[in-house]
C-alpha cells in the first residue's frame, strides 16, 4: 500500500465532502439521530463549505490518500477561539485547532491516520502556533486513544452541537516543535 499526504486544493471540494459525508458519523457517540448527522454535514461539510474553508487563508486541509483513493482529511484553523470554555484553557493567541481529523472506517488501524497526523502537525507548526488543540467526543475511546498516542493531553471540557443534541467533549492539546519541523513535541 502506498500512502500519501498532500495539501488540499482548490477543486478537491467534492472529495472532501465525500469523505466527511463518510467519515462524520464515525465520530458522533452511539444513538446520534441520523438526521443530525445528515443536517450537520449538509450545513458544515457541504461541497460549497470546503470551498469556502479552502479559499479561508486561516485554513488548511490536508488529504490522506492510500493507493490513489482519497482516506482521509484533517482541517487546522487558526485565529480567534471564541468557545468560552476553550478560551478558558486554551492560549488562542498561541494554538491553532485541529478542528476535523478524520479517516474512512476501512483505513483504520493501517497506518494512514499516523500518516496524516504526522502531516497535519508539521502543517501546525508551520503556522508559527506553539500548541494545537482539538476536541473530541468523551465517549469516543477509539479516538482518545489516538490522541493520546500522538501527545494530545486533556486540558478541559467543551459542548459541541449537532442538531439539537448538545454532545460532551474533551479538550485536548499538545504542544508543537519549532525547531525541527517535524511536528514532534520538541523540548
Amino acid at each position: 500500500m502506498t500512502t500519501i499526504t498532500r495539501p488540499a486544493r482548490p477543486g478537491d471540494e467534492a472529495v472532501l465532502h465525500d469523505l466527511a459525508a463518510r467519515t462524520f458519523w464515525l465520530a458522533c457517540p452511539p444513538g446520534t439521530a441520523q438526521a443530525d448527522i445528515d443536517a450537520f454535514v449538509a450545513a458544515h461539510l457541504s461541497e460549497k463549505s470546503f470551498a469556502g474553508y479552502l479559499a479561508d487563508p486561516a485554513r488548511t486541509i490536508v488529504i490522506v490518500s492510500v493507493d490513489d483513493r482519497p482516506a482521509g482529511y484533517s482541517m487546522l484553523v487558526s485565529g480567534p477561539i471564541t468557545d468560552p470554555d476553550v478560551s478558558a484553557v486554551v492560549d488562542g493567541a498561541t494554538s491553532v485547532e485541529l478542528s476535523k481529523f478524520y479517516l474512512t472506517a476501512e483505513r483504520h488501524g493501517g497506518g494512514a491516520a499516523h500518516e496524516l497526523m504526522s502531516e497535519t502537525l508539521v502543517a501546525a507548526a508551520r503556522t508559527g502556533a506553539r500548541t494545537c488543540w482539538l476536541g473530541v467526543n468523551q465517549r469516543n475511546e477509539r479516538a482518545a486513544r489516538f490522541y493520546a498516542k500522538h501527545g494530545f493531553e486533556v486540558v478541559g471540557v467543551k459542548r459541541f452541537l449537532v442538531g439539537s443534541e448538545w454532545h460532551d467533549d474533551h479538550i485536548r492539546q499538545r504542544r508543537l516543535s519549532s525547531t525541527n519541523g517535524s511536528g514532534t513535541t520538541g523540548s
